[in-house]
């Protein structure tokens, strides 16, 4: 791929060069690279000739709620193509939400499935089905022109797991670099498959589809109702993307590895130190990475076959990124991945500081260039006058064989301001006895948390990020539920 000011459409260049390679596969069906360009081309000239009512003429914001599938890639390749700006919306937003959204945004059309939404027009914005858009088959139009690399290409919400969600703006440069960089460092071959485990509303979905067309590899769109460790066998997947869930999910089945898996690449936040021993002694091929929305995904990642104690870190950084610590321990980053712009109650501002985007997170990197991920700076809290970042309690609880899962959350507290309290996650369903006394050995007595209570499945099933918001009403309510016990005793 051209390091220019325009490049061509990866699809068509490996259409061109390697036609009856493996582009896209589904449990319905294959689509060769010759026949994934044929579609994106003919879904393209739907989309130049359809009418959107409050269109503007050029890089226009077409909203899509849709679940992972080839109609999605399809139209998504087809939007970018065309120089449109593809904003993905998550499929768990009630349809209203999703409508609102889109119009604040500024979208011109909203492309959808759902009834409730479909042929209605809210003041500018327009509804669709994909069918109105989408061709499965062409006749292979004429060759692309190539576009220029720092167009507009997505807007997309961040997991909104501090917050409420806000919108990142990505130019197609930003996610050419981050696949490029990603690729550097795990390489992809031709007759490669990523398998597509993670939702297209996040920029780890989008990342899956453009690492793969760099390399002429394939991406694998797995059975909705299929499990996880049945889909990698099924799709004959050479690699999948994984947050801690999804690999807890893939341990418990306690099956074998496919023999084709080469890359297991773990993110979307802290991964518990039990999945990771679990993992690395089976001998899977895991990566561990940080990474973020704003950056296009991956910042720093583990090399293949890295060791342990390597696993227990967020790896080095990715070429075409940078990274440095300030004096307060804030984690900075910038690069060719870094967005345009962040788009917050409809207005867009530059993310940078003198050049470098805060991330919101500390760390410090190793004498070997690793990035150590200390935790939230939002999350850190005082109790008792004294520090405490839950990540530092939540690794220490999972260093325990028996608990699997740990989230720290602060409830207020009338003497110390507030205190820790721990949710957890165990591997034989009740909770470890002298679980305090174990922390105590290696932790302040300050930093023990005051009770733990069982981690609901709700705070993390189907979800990027653990709903923490949701933790800190539970633990308020129980810890309530606890003082009003003992004042009745």
């Amino acid at each position: 791929m051209p390091d220019g000011p325009h490049a061509p459409c990866p699809i068509h260049r490996h259409a061109q060069a390697r036609p009856d390679a493996l582009a896209l596969w589904s449990p319905e069906r294959r689509w060769t690279y010759a026949e994934l360009d044929a579609a994106i081309a003919a879904t393209c000239g739907r989309l130049q000739t359809a009418e959107m009512p409050g269109e503007m003429p050029g890089e226009s914001r077409v909203a899509i709620r849709l679940r992972r599938g080839p109609d999605f890639v399809i139209l998504l390749w087809a939007l970018w193509r065309t120089g449109h700006v593809a904003m993905p919306l998550s499929t768990r937003l009630p349809a209203a939400e999703a409508r609102r959204t889109a119009q604040r945004m500024g979208a011109s059309c909203l492309v959808t499935r759902d009834a409730a939404l479909v042929g209605r027009e809210t003041g500018a914005l327009h509804t669709e089905s994909p069918d109105r858009f989408v061709k499965r088959e062409g006749k292979g139009e004429p060759r692309p022109s190539p576009r220029p690399i720092h167009r507009r290409a997505t807007l997309v919400f961040t997991s909104g797991s501090t917050g409420t969600p806000k919108a990142v703006l990505h130019s197609w440069a930003n996610h050419l670099y981050s696949a490029k960089g990603s690729n550097a460092n795990l390489p992809l071959h031709p007759g490669d498959r990523w398998l597509l485990s993670l939702p297209l509303y996040h920029v780890g979905g989008l990342a899956i589809l453009v690492r793969c067309a760099l390399a002429g590899a394939a991406v694998a769109v797995p059975d909705r109702d299929a499990s996880l460790s049945a889909t990698l066998g099924a799709t004959g997947a050479t690699h999948a993307s994984l947050v801690a869930t999804q690999l807890r999910r893939l341990l418990e089945a306690r099956e074998a590895l496919p023999r084709r898996v080469r890359g297991l690449l773990l993110g979307g936040g802290p991964l518990p130190e039990g999945l990771l021993r679990r993992g690395h002694t089976r001998g899977w091929p895991l990566l561990t990475s940080y990474g973020s929305t704003e950056m296009a995904s991956q910042i720093t990642t583990t090399a293949p076959g890295a060791p342990l104690s390597t696993l227990r870190t967020a790896g080095r950084c990715l070429p075409y990124r940078r990274l440095r610590i300030d004096a307060e321990g804030h984690i900075l980053v910038t690069g060719r991945t870094l967005c345009v712009g962040v788009v917050e109650k409809e207005q867009q501002s530059d993310p940078r500081t003198h050049g470098w985007y805060r991330t919101g997170d500390l760390g410090r990197v190793d004498a070997q260039g690793r990035l150590h991920v200390v935790g939230r700076a939002d999350r850190r809290f005082i109790s008792g006058g004294e520090n405490i970042q839950p990540e530092e309690l939540e690794a220490a609880l999972e260093r325990s064989d028996r608990i699997a899962r740990a989230v720290v959350v602060p409830v207020p507290d009338p003497e110390y301001g507030r205190r820790p309290v721990a949710f957890l996650r165990t591997t034989e369903g009740s909770l470890p006895e002298r679980w305090r006394d174990r922390l105590r050995a290696e932790l302040p007595s300050f930093k023990v948390p005051d009770a733990a209570y069982p981690l609901p499945e709700t705070a993390t099933e189907g979800r990027m990020k653990v709903d923490r918001a949701d933790l800190i009403r539970r633990a308020q309510h129980l810890h309530d539920r606890s003082a009003d016990a003992e004042s009745d005793a």
